[in-house]
């Protein structure tokens, strides 16, 4: 990979791909460069994989806030390893949000050309289903706002928790490419 970043690409007891990577400290937040004896340090960001980056980044960048941290063609024998597809080669895209925690890395394969699609029928408690949580601040704004840019909402509505749960609303939503997003508010 670019720059002495090492990564390997795995699947869980599930068959969700997983990837464990390695930053030099020149190229790494200080959160991952930790003095423990610990051997894995946290999740950094869920990637998926995306049909258009432009589409994609009017829904993460333009309606959700999400800032770009840097974008990139990863291509060459390296990322046809990572991957298993030969001659490989993506459009990687990170997007954080501007109060930091876990980022979106949007990719967008050039080479094999875009993936099959969702289907429409899958249900939450399908095993290939997986979502990500992003938190809002006003979710009744924000879901507003994306049901009037055709956003499809999953929810009927949004729902309500009692105290005892760890945030007090949440609906789920879907992006340009059938991605199931839960939104919260704590």
């Amino acid at each position: 990979l670019p720059s002495g970043i090492r990564a390997f690409k795995f699947k869980d007891p599930d068959g969700h791909d997983l990837e464990i990577i390695w930053f030099p400290p020149e190229l790494s937040k200080d959160k991952w460069q930790q003095n423990t004896e610990e051997l894995f340090l946290g999740i950094d960001h869920s990637a998926i994989t995306v049909a258009d980056t432009e589409e994609s980044l009017e829904f993460y960048r333009d309606l959700l806030g999400m800032e770009v941290e840097e974008s990139n063609i990863n291509s060459g024998e390296i990322q046809a390893d990572m991957d298993g597809l030969p001659e490989a080669k993506v459009r990687v895209t990170s997007l954080r949000s501007q109060q930091g925690g876990l980022g979106i890395e949007l990719l967008d394969y050039i080479v094999p050309g875009t993936g099959r699609p969702f289907t429409e029928d899958w249900q939450s408690y399908d095993i290939a289903h997986m979502q990500v949580q992003l938190v809002a601040k006003d979710i009744d704004l924000v879901a507003n706002t994306l049901a009037e840019n055709g956003v499809k909402i999953i929810s009927p509505k949004i729902i309500k928790f009692p105290n005892s749960y760890p945030y007090s609303q949440a609906c789920t939503i879907k992006d340009p490419n059938g991605h199931a997003i839960m939104l919260i508010s704590v």
